[in-house]
């Protein structure tokens, strides 16, 4: 170990320092005389810098820093704003008129005509506008002082079905993310309002609150979860079960679907209440709980059950008026044309389920769904094309599930046929589940590609799959590195 040094030693190391330390500072405070401008040598500092005191180690005051200069405040840039009139053109890929697409703005809604013109009166000087129309990507639009062109482009969405308890469940959702992030998913198909009436998240609605729709598996961080879905580019379908509302119609049964026998609310096979598809108040409170969705963020309403009911004692049930095909087909029309008229100008899309039949029946199928009909008042038709579904078969399939391609494909067809008068686009539901009508077959990769490629030569844009656990197959989806590669 060193010795300490003696305090003799000490000492005259602690003068020598002082004196190197006091040459040092005359020599900078000379120097700093004769160099600085006169205006600073002039300058009384408030409060001086304090005196060196010697020590065992030499160390300079330092030298203020030289303010920066404060440049003058530059006039914020004018916000662009719409000259009077807004005139614009909407084209696809190949800079084709793309004719009624939807142009929104301060929730109005106009359409393009024939050369995807568009004009507008009387804007708002710095309302954004948003252009979409179905199979194709929505646009916002800021203010330009010129004619605005917007450019579509195409977007086929292939959704896979979250349950209202599947979508809260983070082993569930993150599987179905994950396939989204590895395959061709881009999109998710989330109950709002399942089948039982429960909504998904915290919801304002006071007539949702008053009636209990405020289930068990409300989803409390529901607004990090869509923007999570929306940093990775994920479609956002909200599914809202229409018509079979179990919570409403029990909480305000003046509402439901009465059974002759009791007075009370009549119940399905599932020992489930229906509310009446003919009470305006019916309406009103679905698309109370539709605007509130797209508030939320989603992209798209998609109206399931929106149709009377075809399980149960339906000889028991009674409705505020006849039922029959002259009342019905007016009922589910006229909410689907309600809907779509205060949906469309909040930028959302608006689609329906019907049955896979629908393609096939000339008549409503007795529930109030008829494809000519029903089209015009939406922006997708979803027909649910599972080849299970067709207990009955379908003209030339006794064994419908013998057939995925074939039936898909007839359906989507025909119904395509039928809506031709209208700018609708068929995204069917396909078959992700065992068979449970005919010979309790696995649905696997073969059936599974069989409908996807039928859906796609039928004319279809898109397709989603449902599986009542969220348990879809991975393997019949195509993967995202081989579509880039393509």
């Amino acid at each position: 170990m060193d010795e300490a040094p003696a305090p003799a030693s000490r000492g005259r190391h602690f003068k020598d320092g002082g004196f190197v330390l006091a040459l040092l500072t005359l020599a900078v405070a000379t120097g700093y005389g004769l160099l600085a401008p006169t205006d600073l040598r002039a300058t009384t500092l408030a409060r001086p810098l304090p005196e060196p005191r010697p020590g065992p180690v030499a160390e300079l005051p330092p030298r203020p820093e030289r303010a920066e200069p404060v440049l003058p405040a530059l006039p914020a840039r004018p916000r662009r704003t719409w000259s009077k009139s807004v005139t614009g053109q909407v084209l696809d890929a190949e800079r084709q008129p793309v004719a009624g697409a939807s142009v929104v703005a301060a929730g109005r809604e106009w359409r393009t005509d024939a050369e995807g013109r568009f004009a507008l009166e009387t804007l708002p000087a710095d309302a954004p506008l948003l252009v979409k129309m179905p199979g194709f990507e929505k646009v916002a639009v800021e203010p330009a002082p010129r004619p605005v062109a917007v450019v579509l482009k195409p977007r086929v969405v292939k959704a896979a079905y979250l349950t209202y308890f599947g979508v809260g469940d983070r082993g569930i959702r993150n599987r179905v993310l994950d396939l989204a992030a590895r395959t061709e998913l881009n999109a998710v198909v989330i109950d709002v309002k399942g089948d039982r009436g429960w909504i998904l998240y915290r919801t304002e609605i006071p007539e949702a609150l008053a009636a209990g729709a405020q289930g068990p598996g409300t989803l409390r961080d529901f607004d990090a979860l869509m923007a999570d879905l929306k940093g990775r580019g994920i479609y956002t379908i909200a599914r809202i079960v229409t018509f079979k509302d179990n919570v409403l119609a029990r909480a305000r049964p003046e509402l439901a679907v009465i059974d002759t026998r009791t007075g009370k609310p009549w119940m399905d096979n599932e020992n489930l209440a229906w509310v009446d598809p003919f009470r305006e108040e019916v309406w009103r409170y679905n698309l109370a709980i539709a605007r509130e969705a797209v508030r939320r963020g989603f992209d798209e309403v998609q109206f399931d059950y929106v149709r009377f009911p075809t399980d149960g004692r339906l000889g028991l049930a009674r409705y505020a008026k006849p039922n029959n095909r002259d009342t019905r087909l007016p009922a589910i029309a006229g909410f689907l044309e309600r809907a779509r008229s205060e949906l469309a100008p909040l930028g959302a899309f608006v689609a329906a389920d019907v049955f896979g039949y629908v393609a096939f029946n000339e008549n409503d199928t007795d529930i109030g769904q008829r494809v000519e009909e029903l089209t015009p008042h939406l922006d997708y038709v979803s027909p649910m094309v599972y080849p299970s579904g067709y207990h009955r078969g379908i003209p030339g399939y006794r064994n419908p599930v013998e057939h995925p391609y074939q039936v898909v494909y007839e359906s989507v067809r025909l119904i395509r046929k039928r809506a031709a008068h209208t700018g609708v686009r068929v995204r069917p539901w396909l078959q992700d589940f065992r068979d449970y009508a005919f010979d309790r077959r696995l649905f696997g990769v073969p059936e599974i590609r069989a409908q996807i490629k039928g859906a796609a030569d039928g004319g279809a844009v898109g397709w989603m799959l449902w599986n009542p656990r969220n348990d879809y197959t991975a393997a019949a989806l195509r993967q995202k590195e081989a579509l880039a590669a393509r």
